[in-house]
């Protein structure tokens, strides 16, 4: 089998978990690989490895174009961005300061959009590219304290879906990967603001209910390893005709259907027998 073309490939949210088995995987691969996040001195490991390493907040529109700067002067161009960043605001819509409703959007949807913004130029110059797109679970279903969360993947699929048929004629293909619960820093990450914010209010049981919950599922040994999405990128981007969607990861699949086959209030009782 003859050795596959190394790409110029971009991932965001690269200092941990997803992220960083993403750029593994690439880099094992052979691929000239940049990673990106807030924590670059969690990087060291990545950049030993090859990885050129870069800080981002997506939150920071001037950090955005710094680094599309920096990419695009050094490579001329990009073959494959993987936009993994993102965070998780949780709490009761009652109680969840629109600041931090805001926060979560500009991370998760309309920073990933500025930075997709401007490489899309070079691509289409190139005749060719990916865009993976790393939605959520989350994206499909909705769970309680999770209002903000679940409406900023909700919102990256429709996005992403209306970017895959305008970019179509350009061959730039456009990949969304919906993970279940994975092994990653997102369960501890989400459940202490979340406990905090609903101490001693009215949706303080139900936090306490959630956040037990997620702690079943993401802590106990039960969640996917990164690698497995880590894997499922590469196999997309590899694929000369890769599918709008895929799937992988702890729950992922059975959820999905679950809100599928069961509708709005089939589905609301299931959660609330969960929980």
């Amino acid at each position: 089998m003859p050795t596959p073309s190394p790409r110029t490939v971009l991932v965001t949210g690269a200092s941990s978990g997803i992220g960083e088995a993403t750029v593994r995987a690439f880099l094992a691969r052979g691929d000239r690989v940049h990673a990106a996040a807030r924590r670059t001195g969690k990087m060291g490991s990545l950049a030993a490895a090859g990885a050129r390493i870069h800080f981002l907040d997506l939150a920071d529109e001037a950090a955005t174009e710094a680094l599309a700067d920096a990419v695009l002067d050094e490579e001329g161009g990009l073959d494959v961005l993987v936009n993994n960043a993102g965070i998780g605001v949780y709490g009761a819509v009652e109680q969840v300061p629109l600041s931090e409703a805001r926060s979560q959007f500009e991370v998760n949807l309309f920073g990933l959009a500025r930075l997709t913004q401007r490489f899309l130029p070079a691509m289409r110059t190139a005749g060719a590219g990916t865009v993976v797109n790393v939605s959520s679970v989350g994206g499909k279903i909705h769970t309680p304290m999770g209002a903000w969360y679940h409406a900023s993947k909700h919102a990256l699929e429709g996005w992403s879906d209306c970017l895959r048929i305008e970019l179509a004629p350009s061959s730039i293909h456009v990949v969304v990967v919906e993970p279940g619960a994975i092994e990653t820093e997102f369960a501890e990450i989400a459940i202490a603001p979340l406990l905090e914010r609903s101490k001693g209010g009215p949706y303080e049981r139900l936090a306490e209910k959630m956040a037990a919950a997620t702690r079943r599922v993401y802590l106990d040994r039960k969640a996917s390893p990164p690698e497995l999405i880590a894997n499922l990128i590469v196999k997309a981007v590899d694929s000369p005709h890769p599918k709008p969607r895929y799937v992988a990861g702890y729950l992922a699949k059975p959820v999905i259907w679950a809100r599928r086959l069961l509708g709005d209030r089939g589905y609301d009782w299931m959660i609330e027998r969960f929980l």
